[in-house]
């Protein structure tokens, strides 16, 4: 059975920093792209960043300059490090990846159960 475990958020003020760790486990051969997405009350679920393997990173506007995604092939884990946080990022972020199995058998959008981030004075 293959997991993806978010873990890290929290409350946190404005301007701190949360860094959010996502962790597959399972029949994995290998983690092929991980997305972040976040999804506020009342609002649509948006992609926040994403690396591919062995490629570029990529971040949506409002967090650039403040979020770093890196991976840990190794250790098929994900993280996204959020800096000077606001206000306006508070929502559930969830963890997004495309998996290889052992098997051969590709996943290619596999989410995890997500975690709450809360920006608030």
């Amino acid at each position: 059975q293959v997991q993806l475990v978010e873990s890290g958020g929290g409350a946190v003020q404005p301007g701190g920093s949360l860094r959010l760790s996502c962790a597959a486990s399972g029949r994995i051969s290998s983690i092929k792209a991980m997305a972040w997405y976040r999804q506020a009350p009342g609002k649509q679920r948006e992609m926040v960043a994403s690396i591919p393997a062995g490629g570029n990173p990529y971040y949506a506007d409002s967090v650039k300059g403040r979020f770093t995604i890196s991976r840990d092939n190794a250790k098929n884990t994900g993280y996204l490090q959020m800096n000077s946080l606001k206000p306006e990022d508070t929502a559930v972020y969830y963890c997004n990846a495309a998996l290889t199995l052992h098997s051969g058998l590709v996943i290619s959008s596999y989410w995890g159960q997500g975690t709450q981030v809360t920006v608030s004075s």
